[in-house]
Protein backbone atom coordinates (compact mmCIF):
# COMPACT_ATOMS: atom_id res chain seq x y z
CA UNK A 1 0.00 0.00 0.00
CA UNK A 2 2.76 2.44 0.93
CA UNK A 3 4.74 1.74 -2.26
CA UNK A 4 1.88 2.53 -4.62
CA UNK A 5 1.63 6.31 -4.05
CA UNK A 6 5.40 6.82 -4.50
CA UNK A 7 5.35 4.75 -7.69
CA UNK A 8 2.40 6.72 -9.05
CA UNK A 9 4.02 9.97 -8.09
CA UNK A 10 7.19 9.11 -9.97
CA UNK A 11 5.21 7.93 -12.95
CA UNK A 12 3.30 11.19 -12.99
CA UNK A 13 6.39 13.43 -12.88
CA UNK A 14 8.78 11.48 -15.09
CA UNK A 15 7.04 12.08 -18.41
CA UNK A 16 6.72 15.90 -18.08
CA UNK A 17 10.38 16.09 -17.07
CA UNK A 18 11.45 14.09 -20.13
CA UNK A 19 9.22 16.25 -22.32
CA UNK A 20 10.89 19.39 -20.92
CA UNK A 21 14.32 17.95 -21.75
CA UNK A 22 13.21 17.13 -25.29
CA UNK A 23 11.74 20.62 -25.69
CA UNK A 24 14.97 22.18 -24.38
CA UNK A 25 17.01 20.10 -26.82
CA UNK A 26 14.82 21.11 -29.74
CA UNK A 27 15.05 24.79 -28.82
CA UNK A 28 18.84 24.61 -28.52
CA UNK A 29 19.09 22.88 -31.89
CA UNK A 30 16.93 25.54 -33.55
CA UNK A 31 18.98 28.34 -31.97
CA UNK A 32 22.21 26.66 -33.11
CA UNK A 33 20.88 26.26 -36.65
CA UNK A 34 19.98 29.95 -36.70
CA UNK A 35 23.52 30.91 -35.68
CA UNK A 36 25.03 28.53 -38.26
CA UNK A 37 22.89 29.97 -41.07
CA UNK A 38 23.90 33.50 -40.06
CA UNK A 39 27.56 32.42 -39.95
CA UNK A 40 27.38 30.85 -43.41
CA UNK A 41 25.84 34.02 -44.83
CA UNK A 42 28.51 36.23 -43.26
CA UNK A 43 31.28 33.89 -44.43
CA UNK A 44 30.10 34.43 -48.00
CA UNK A 45 29.64 38.18 -47.61
CA UNK A 46 31.43 40.21 -46.45
CA UNK A 47 33.81 37.46 -45.24
CA UNK A 48 35.85 36.91 -42.03
CA UNK A 49 38.78 39.14 -43.02
CA UNK A 50 36.52 42.03 -43.96
CA UNK A 51 34.61 41.64 -40.70
CA UNK A 52 37.84 41.98 -38.75
CA UNK A 53 38.86 45.07 -40.73
CA UNK A 54 35.49 46.58 -39.91
CA UNK A 55 35.87 45.72 -36.22
CA UNK A 56 39.39 47.15 -36.09
CA UNK A 57 38.48 50.38 -37.91
CA UNK A 58 37.91 52.51 -34.74
CA UNK A 59 41.37 51.59 -33.42
CA UNK A 60 43.18 51.85 -36.75
CA UNK A 61 41.73 55.33 -37.24
CA UNK A 62 43.49 56.51 -34.06
CA UNK A 63 46.86 54.85 -34.72
CA UNK A 64 49.79 56.89 -36.12
CA UNK A 65 50.14 56.94 -39.89
CA UNK A 66 51.47 53.63 -41.17
CA UNK A 67 50.87 51.75 -37.91
CA UNK A 68 48.87 48.52 -38.02
CA UNK A 69 47.80 45.74 -35.71
CA UNK A 70 50.13 42.76 -35.39
CA UNK A 71 49.73 39.00 -34.89
CA UNK A 72 52.12 37.44 -32.36
CA UNK A 73 50.86 33.90 -32.97
CA UNK A 74 51.24 31.92 -36.18
CA UNK A 75 47.57 30.92 -36.33
CA UNK A 76 46.14 34.23 -35.10
CA UNK A 77 45.46 35.59 -38.61
CA UNK A 78 43.18 32.59 -39.14
CA UNK A 79 41.61 32.09 -35.70
CA UNK A 80 40.85 35.72 -34.84
CA UNK A 81 38.75 36.46 -37.96
CA UNK A 82 37.00 33.12 -37.43
CA UNK A 83 36.11 34.09 -33.85
CA UNK A 84 34.81 37.43 -35.07
CA UNK A 85 32.69 35.63 -37.66
CA UNK A 86 31.16 33.50 -34.90
CA UNK A 87 30.51 36.58 -32.76
CA UNK A 88 28.87 38.44 -35.65
CA UNK A 89 26.78 35.36 -36.49
CA UNK A 90 25.51 35.15 -32.92
CA UNK A 91 24.58 38.84 -32.91
CA UNK A 92 22.82 38.48 -36.25
CA UNK A 93 20.90 35.43 -35.03
CA UNK A 94 20.21 36.92 -31.60
CA UNK A 95 16.46 37.44 -32.28
CA UNK A 96 16.13 33.75 -33.12
CA UNK A 97 18.10 32.71 -30.02
CA UNK A 98 16.06 34.93 -27.70
CA UNK A 99 12.82 33.74 -29.25
CA UNK A 100 13.76 30.11 -28.59
CA UNK A 101 14.53 30.97 -24.96
CA UNK A 102 11.21 32.69 -24.43
CA UNK A 103 9.32 29.99 -26.36
CA UNK A 104 10.73 27.42 -23.93
CA UNK A 105 9.65 29.46 -20.90
CA UNK A 106 6.27 30.64 -22.23
CA UNK A 107 4.27 27.37 -21.71
CA UNK A 108 4.82 27.69 -17.96
CA UNK A 109 3.31 31.17 -17.86
CA UNK A 110 -0.29 32.26 -17.46
CA UNK A 111 -2.12 33.74 -20.43
CA UNK A 112 -1.76 37.30 -19.15
CA UNK A 113 1.95 36.73 -18.51
CA UNK A 114 2.49 35.56 -22.08
CA UNK A 115 1.80 39.13 -23.16
CA UNK A 116 5.32 39.84 -21.95
CA UNK A 117 6.98 37.42 -24.37
CA UNK A 118 6.95 39.28 -27.67
CA UNK A 119 7.67 42.76 -26.22
CA UNK A 120 10.54 41.41 -24.12
CA UNK A 121 12.05 39.43 -27.00
CA UNK A 122 11.96 42.45 -29.29
CA UNK A 123 13.12 44.94 -26.69
CA UNK A 124 15.89 42.65 -25.39
CA UNK A 125 17.27 42.25 -28.89
CA UNK A 126 16.99 45.92 -29.75
CA UNK A 127 18.55 47.10 -26.48
CA UNK A 128 21.48 44.68 -26.75
CA UNK A 129 22.14 45.78 -30.32
CA UNK A 130 21.91 49.43 -29.31
CA UNK A 131 24.42 48.81 -26.53
CA UNK A 132 26.88 47.15 -28.92
CA UNK A 133 26.39 49.88 -31.55
CA UNK A 134 26.83 52.62 -28.94
CA UNK A 135 30.08 50.99 -27.83
CA UNK A 136 31.39 50.60 -31.40
CA UNK A 137 30.40 53.95 -32.90
CA UNK A 138 30.92 56.25 -29.90
CA UNK A 139 32.85 54.69 -27.02
CA UNK A 140 35.64 53.06 -29.03
CA UNK A 141 36.51 56.24 -30.87
CA UNK A 142 36.65 58.29 -27.67
CA UNK A 143 38.55 55.66 -25.67
CA UNK A 144 41.20 55.01 -28.34
CA UNK A 145 41.65 58.72 -28.93
CA UNK A 146 42.09 59.25 -25.19
CA UNK A 147 44.60 56.40 -24.87
CA UNK A 148 46.65 57.42 -27.91
CA UNK A 149 46.74 60.98 -26.61
CA UNK A 150 48.71 59.76 -23.57
CA UNK A 151 51.13 57.60 -25.57
CA UNK A 152 54.70 59.03 -25.68
CA UNK A 153 55.95 59.97 -29.14
CA UNK A 154 58.87 57.57 -28.70
CA UNK A 155 56.43 54.60 -28.65
CA UNK A 156 54.97 53.16 -31.83
CA UNK A 157 51.60 51.58 -31.10
CA UNK A 158 51.17 48.12 -32.64
CA UNK A 159 48.38 46.31 -30.73
CA UNK A 160 48.07 42.53 -30.94
CA UNK A 161 44.95 41.33 -32.76
CA UNK A 162 44.09 38.71 -30.11
CA UNK A 163 44.38 41.25 -27.29
CA UNK A 164 42.21 43.65 -29.28
CA UNK A 165 39.57 40.96 -29.87
CA UNK A 166 39.48 40.16 -26.16
CA UNK A 167 39.07 43.85 -25.35
CA UNK A 168 36.30 44.28 -27.92
CA UNK A 169 34.36 41.24 -26.71
CA UNK A 170 34.56 42.41 -23.11
CA UNK A 171 33.32 45.88 -24.02
CA UNK A 172 30.54 44.57 -26.30
CA UNK A 173 29.24 42.22 -23.61
CA UNK A 174 29.50 44.92 -20.94
CA UNK A 175 27.57 47.52 -22.94
CA UNK A 176 25.11 45.00 -24.38
CA UNK A 177 24.21 43.71 -20.92
CA UNK A 178 24.18 47.21 -19.44
CA UNK A 179 21.52 48.22 -21.93
CA UNK A 180 19.38 45.30 -20.71
CA UNK A 181 18.79 47.07 -17.40
CA UNK A 182 15.16 48.00 -18.26
CA UNK A 183 14.39 44.36 -19.07
CA UNK A 184 15.79 43.18 -15.73
CA UNK A 185 13.80 45.82 -13.88
CA UNK A 186 10.58 44.86 -15.71
CA UNK A 187 11.03 41.14 -15.05
CA UNK A 188 11.84 41.65 -11.35
CA UNK A 189 8.80 43.86 -10.91
CA UNK A 190 6.50 41.55 -12.89
CA UNK A 191 7.62 38.52 -10.88
CA UNK A 192 6.87 40.45 -7.67
CA UNK A 193 10.48 40.17 -6.54
CA UNK A 194 10.53 43.91 -5.91
CA UNK A 195 7.86 46.59 -5.97
CA UNK A 196 7.92 49.82 -7.96
CA UNK A 197 8.39 51.79 -4.76
CA UNK A 198 11.39 49.66 -3.75
CA UNK A 199 12.90 50.24 -7.19
CA UNK A 200 12.52 53.98 -6.66
CA UNK A 201 14.05 53.76 -3.19
CA UNK A 202 16.98 51.77 -4.62
CA UNK A 203 17.70 54.51 -7.19
CA UNK A 204 20.57 56.16 -5.31
CA UNK A 205 22.20 52.80 -4.55
CA UNK A 206 21.92 51.79 -8.21
CA UNK A 207 23.75 54.95 -9.30
CA UNK A 208 26.67 54.02 -7.06
CA UNK A 209 26.50 50.41 -8.28
CA UNK A 210 26.51 51.55 -11.92
CA UNK A 211 29.70 53.55 -11.45
CA UNK A 212 31.35 50.65 -9.60
CA UNK A 213 30.48 48.26 -12.43
CA UNK A 214 31.73 50.76 -15.00
CA UNK A 215 35.01 51.15 -13.13
CA UNK A 216 35.52 47.37 -13.09
CA UNK A 217 34.62 46.38 -16.66
CA UNK A 218 35.89 49.37 -18.64
CA UNK A 219 39.42 50.69 -19.17
CA UNK A 220 40.75 53.08 -16.50
CA UNK A 221 39.65 56.23 -18.29
CA UNK A 222 36.87 58.64 -17.42
CA UNK A 223 35.31 58.61 -20.90
CA UNK A 224 34.43 54.91 -21.06
CA UNK A 225 33.36 54.78 -17.40
CA UNK A 226 30.94 57.66 -17.84
CA UNK A 227 29.77 56.24 -21.17
CA UNK A 228 28.71 53.03 -19.39
CA UNK A 229 27.50 54.37 -16.04
CA UNK A 230 25.33 57.24 -17.29
CA UNK A 231 23.30 55.13 -19.77
CA UNK A 232 22.76 52.51 -17.05
CA UNK A 233 21.30 55.15 -14.73
CA UNK A 234 19.07 56.53 -17.48
CA UNK A 235 17.93 53.04 -18.48
CA UNK A 236 17.14 52.22 -14.86
CA UNK A 237 14.69 55.13 -14.81
CA UNK A 238 13.22 53.96 -18.11
CA UNK A 239 12.91 50.48 -16.63
CA UNK A 240 10.89 51.78 -13.67
CA UNK A 241 8.52 53.61 -15.99
CA UNK A 242 8.21 50.59 -18.31
CA UNK A 243 7.68 48.22 -15.37
CA UNK A 244 4.73 50.30 -14.18
CA UNK A 245 3.29 50.14 -17.69
CA UNK A 246 3.80 46.38 -17.98
CA UNK A 247 2.25 45.72 -14.60
CA UNK A 248 -0.83 47.65 -15.66
CA UNK A 249 -1.32 45.73 -18.91
CA UNK A 250 -0.27 42.22 -17.82
CA UNK A 251 -2.30 41.78 -14.64
CA UNK A 252 -4.26 38.63 -14.09
CA UNK A 253 -7.98 39.01 -14.95
CA UNK A 254 -9.06 38.59 -11.31
CA UNK A 255 -6.56 41.25 -10.17
CA UNK A 256 -7.84 44.02 -12.41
Amino acid sequence: MSDTPSTDELAGTEQPFVQHLIELRDRLVKATIGVMIAGAALAIYPGPAELYDLLAAPLVAQLPAGATLIATSVISPFLVPLKILMMAAFLLALPVVLYQVWAFVAPGLYAHEKKLVLPLVVSSTVLFMIGVAFCYFFVFGQVFKFIQGFAPKSITAAPDIEAYLSFVLTMFIAFGLAFEVPIVVIVLARMNVVSIQKLKDFRSYFIVLAFIIAAIVTPPDVVSQLALAIPMCVLYEIGIWAARLFLKHTQAPDAE
